[in-house]
């Protein structure tokens, strides 16, 4: 399944009204850690089908960032049965792991992110608090 792009125009018919959960990351085109998980995401949305992510670009849709208490990026929330349940915010980037996820991404590049050493620790972080 494809990743989402979530607005306010969809936002009640792909989060709220879904009759899957919702793992909806909470972006922006400038946050570096969130060009890094977003391969993660497209990989993990690939591999579930029991569940929808998307994502919400706060630069365009600051109301829903307003709205769900989204105070920095990147955060990942779940939504089940049109509720948020769980959130993971930034606090999960350690040093250990920006220096890790840093120095693999400008190696490899981040569009090759999600093939180097750093993605095993992201995915199981999110896999850990929402699955």
């Amino acid at each position: 399944m494809d990743i989402i792009k979530i607005t306010k125009d969809n936002f009640e018919a792909e989060v709220l009204n879904s009759d899957k959960p919702v793992l909806v990351d909470f972006w922006a085109s400038w946050c570096g850690p969130c060009m890094m998980q977003g391969p993660v995401l497209d990989e993990m949305a690939g591999e579930y089908d029991n569940i929808k992510i998307g994502k919400i670009n706060i630069d365009e849709q600051q109301e829903l960032a307003i709205k769900y208490g989204v105070m920095s990026i990147p955060t990942l929330m779940f939504f089940k049965d049109g509720k948020p349940t769980d959130t993971l915010e930034p606090d999960f980037c350690t040093p250990e792991y920006i220096n890790d996820a840093g120095k693999f991404a400008i190696d490899a590049g981040i569009t090759r992110y999600t093939q180097v050493a750093g993605t095993p620790d992201l995915r199981s972080k999110i896999c850990e608090k929402f699955f």
